[in-house]
C-alpha cells in the first residue's frame, strides 16, 4: 500500500469566463497527479462555479485558490479582493451547492477585508491511505549487535559502573 504525501497547491489567477475551464483543468491536472481522480468531480465543480460567479459579480477579479492535500482531507480554499462581493449574496447559489457537494466548507473574511471561502473533501474509508511511512529497507538500515546473554545470578553480582551495564556485556 503506498503512502500519502501532504501536498500543497497555490494559484494566483486573474479570473475571466474565458478561463474558468482553464483553471479547472490546471486543478484536475493537480489532483490526478496527486493520485485523487476521485475528488475531480467535486472539487472542480465547485471551484468553477465559485469562479464563474466571481467573474461575473466581483470588480476585482484577481483571486487566489489553494488545495491543501493531508491525506485524508482535501481543503479548497477561493480568495478574493471583493469587499463589495457579499456571499450572502451573489454567492448564495455557490454556496449551497458547496454545502450540498462537500464534507465541510466556510467563508471567514481575511485582516485585509477580503474573503475566502473554503470547502473539503473527504477520501472515503476504501480510499484512505496512511501518512506513515513505510518501514525502511533492511539494507539501508543500522544494525547493532546484541549484547551477550548474561545469566541473571552474572548480572545481579555486578557492580554498577559509569560506563553502564551493557557496555561490560559487550
Amino acid at each position: 500500500m503506498k503512502t500519502a504525501v501532504p501536498c500543497y497547491y497555490h494559484l494566483d489567477v486573474e479570473v475571466s469566463p474565458e478561463k474558468v475551464g482553464q483553471v479547472s483543468r490546471i486543478l484536475a491536472a493537480h489532483l490526478r497527479f496527486w493520485d485523487l481522480e476521485n475528488l475531480m468531480e467535486p472539487v472542480c465543480g465547485g471551484a468553477e462555479m465559485l469562479l464563474r460567479a466571481i467573474a461575473e459579480h466581483a470588480t476585482d477579479r484577481n483571486i487566489s485558490i489553494e488545495m491543501w492535500w493531508n491525506g485524508q482531507h482535501l481543503i479548497t480554499a477561493v480568495g478574493d479582493n471583493n469587499r463589495a462581493l457579499r456571499p450572502d449574496q451573489e454567492l448564495r447559489g455557490c454556496l449551497q451547492h458547496i454545502a450540498a457537494c462537500s464534507d465541510g466548507w466556510g467563508c471567514c473574511a481575511t485582516e485585509s477585508g477580503s474573503k475566502v471561502i473554503w470547502f473539503s473533501q473527504r477520501a472515503r474509508a476504501g480510499e484512505r491511505v496512511p501518512l506513515v511511512p513505510t518501514a525502511p529497507d533492511p539494507r539501508e538500515s543500522e544494525g547493532l549487535d546484541l549484547p551477550r546473554e548474561l545469566s541473571v545470578t552474572l548480572l545481579a553480582g555486578r557492580v554498577r559502573t559509569p560506563g553502564g551495564l551493557l557496555e561490560e556485556a559487550r
